[in-house]
């Protein structure tokens, strides 16, 4: 160890020797080292790297069948390539406008109800006082995610059916019965409805993550400045938890049009198809029942470029209310 001496004739601190040279993060041995330590995260995450791989990028190569009259047994390159002759046919297709405008419907009621409800479903849980209550609340909420959407519309229909609980009570007092399911009129509040009681528990997962780190001591700051709970949840919780709104609000938005398959998919039948059909139910008739693959890859392809669309609008409208949004642009 050295010592140098300063200008006063004094000795300055000793300098520590430099550590052995490592390769830097950046270099090829760095990387081979990191890789060599994560190597078991690296393995989990190669079946999840895989399905995206094979399922969602792998596919869009199947999008050329919008722009060909596809025939299975000839494939792709033998079927006959007829540019934006399936385009033409869809914008004058009045099933197909009808199909949009119960997507569109039923996209704005899922907007308006089931969004903001896991928000106010965790703010609820979160100003739970014990610990044991409130994690046997969640565990009780989780529980419809895990069900099939055929067990939640059976049990759904055991309530509400023309059969149903409800209807005998009815009957039972005298009154008349009510035309729940089936009922054109009832499909869209219907459709709402079991969405919330299924998926609502689950989706508070995120808020309640967000939730939790939230400052307590801004809470105190405020309740000792006179705020009430609504104050405190107007002025601290809801800023607090606000990028993560504006992030969950821009994915949505992204998914706008992609609204489910199995749930309507199964009641289409109930009320027809002027009410039941949505844009999934009509690619899969349209596509797989009806052999029409080019059409209906078509109408897929013009709803992803529409969520494209969304996604990017909502999340310029984030960054210039000051949030991050999905991406930095």
């Amino acid at each position: 160890m050295t010592r140098v001496r300063g200008d006063a004739g004094g000795t300055s601190p000793p300098l520590e020797k430099a550590p052995a040279s490592s390769p830097a993060d950046g270099s090829p041995a760095g990387r081979l080292r990191r890789i060599r330590t994560d190597r078991v995260l690296l393995l989990i995450a190669v079946p999840g790297l895989a399905y995206f791989l094979f399922f969602h990028y792998g596919a869009l190569f199947g999008n050329v069948l919008a722009f060909k009259n596809y025939i299975p047994f000839l494939g792709v390159p033998g079927s006959e390539w007829v540019g934006l002759a399936h385009f033409e046919r869809m914008f004058g297709d009045p099933a197909f406008w009808n199909a949009v405008e119960n997507t569109l419907i039923i996209a704005a009621l899922q907007l308006v109800f089931f969004f903001p409800a896991p928000l106010a479903l965790a703010l609820l849980l979160n100003s739970l006082v014990g610990d044991t209550v409130r994690r046997f609340v969640q565990s009780v909420i989780y529980l419809p995610h895990f069900l099939s959407w055929v067990i939640v519309i059976a049990l759904f229909q055991q309530m509400l059916g023309g059969a149903g609980v409800v209807n005998g009570w009815l009957s039972d007092l005298g009154a008349g019965g009510v035309s729940i399911i089936g009922n054109p009129g009832a499909y869209g509040p219907l459709v709402i409805a079991q969405l919330v009681w299924k998926e609502c528990g689950w989706a508070t997962i995120i808020f309640l993550a967000a939730l939790s780190q939230v400052d307590e001591q801004q809470y105190e700051a405020a309740a000792l400045d006179g705020a009430g709970w609504g104050r405190r949840l107007w002025h601290v919780t809801l800023p607090a938890i606000r990028p993560v709104i504006v992030l969950l609000l821009v994915l949505r938005l992204g998914e706008f049009l992609s609204i489910g398959f199995e749930q309507f998919f199964l009641q289409r039948q109930s009320v027809g198809p002027e009410t039941g059909e949505v844009l999934e139910t009509f690619v899969y008739f349209t596509g797989f029942a009806g052999g029409d693959f080019g059409y209906a890859a078509a109408v897929g392809l013009f709803k992803g470029l529409i969520g494209v669309v969304l996604i990017y609008t909502a999340n310029k409208v984030a960054h210039r209310l000051g949030e991050q949004g999905v991406y930095r642009a």
